[in-house]
């Protein structure tokens, strides 16, 4: 059986920027696996030695070369990691260069910038919508609705609290959710306490076959969790939205950014920072 390639994300800050963009370009060799590997805060010649020992171990123990993704400022540092027997693909060598040729402008090379609290005022902005979206999760607080950017609406285990919170963290949507109870499925009415805000809704449906996956694992073969109510659930969801004309999507297939990103798109939703 041939080794899993070894792939290495190595940032001078959190990583999110290496891992994000070396990880979609892996997406596309979905044959091929991959043994990954996040090294974050690499900010110093001898921080990223260290790191350059490890790779080349790997390398000689894997007996292939390694994937290097990095998005290091330093040009002193990305050098360091600029290793001999590993396939690096350095984003500010690749970009910056161009950039400073079409834009007549040197790069500042500052650090942090990508993912630092940067305008105060931004950041309290997120934070407040990850507050609202977190108060205002599976219904539990209802009385200030008409803060909400949006409302998702749908069955238990749909992706709704997971799908508010990256709304609140990348967008700095106030999202707020409410889950369809048995008793409000038995009317194809909305519930009461949402008919003032249906211009905010959105709703999230689900294949009730993986909804039945997901809730055995929570309360394995009782009724919330059997494969005919997920059928009457999901069915009786998609009826109330489509009654109501409340638009909706499934997350059966799509990733909680898929789903985030279609919302906005969707519901004409801005960024709010």
């Amino acid at each position: 059986m041939p080794h899993r390639r070894s792939a290495f994300f190595i940032s001078d800050r959190t990583g999110i920027t290496a891992e994000s963009l070396g990880n979609t370009l892996l997406t596309q060799f979905d044959t091929l696996d991959f043994k990954r590997e996040a090294i974050p805060f690499i900010d110093t010649v001898e921080k990223a030695q260290v790191v350059a020992h490890h790779i080349r171990a790997v390398a000689e123990a894997d007996d292939l070369k390694p994937l290097v993704f990095t998005s290091i400022v330093n040009p002193e540092v990305r050098e360091v990691l600029h290793i001999d027997n590993a396939l690096v693909v350095d984003f500010f060598d690749t970009f910056i260069g161009e950039l400073e040729a079409e834009l007549g402008q040197k790069a500042s090379l500052t650090l942090g910038k990508a993912h630092g609290v940067g305008s105060e005022e931004k950041y309290d902005h997120r934070i407040e919508a990850v507050n609202f979206s977190l108060n205002h999760d599976d219904g539990v607080k209802l009385k200030d609705l008409a803060e909400a950017d949006v409302i998702l609406v749908g069955v238990s285990r749909s992706g709704k609290t997971p799908t508010c919170l990256y709304l609140a963290l990348q967008y700095g949507i106030k999202a707020a959710n409410y889950p369809l109870t048995p008793e409000d499925l038995d009317s194809p009415t909305l519930p009461k306490m949402l008919l003032p805000y249906r211009n905010k809704m959105f709703g999230l449906t689900i294949d009730p076959a993986r909804l039945h996956h997901i809730r055995q694992e929570r309360r394995p073969d009782s009724r919330y969790a059997s494969l005919d109510n997920c059928h009457f659930e999901v069915n009786e969801a998609e009826s109330m939205f489509r009654f109501h004309g409340v638009p909706f999507i499934s997350t059966t297939h799509k990733s909680i950014e898929e789903i985030a990103t279609t919302i906005m798109h969707k519901a004409t939703l801005s960024r709010r920072f």
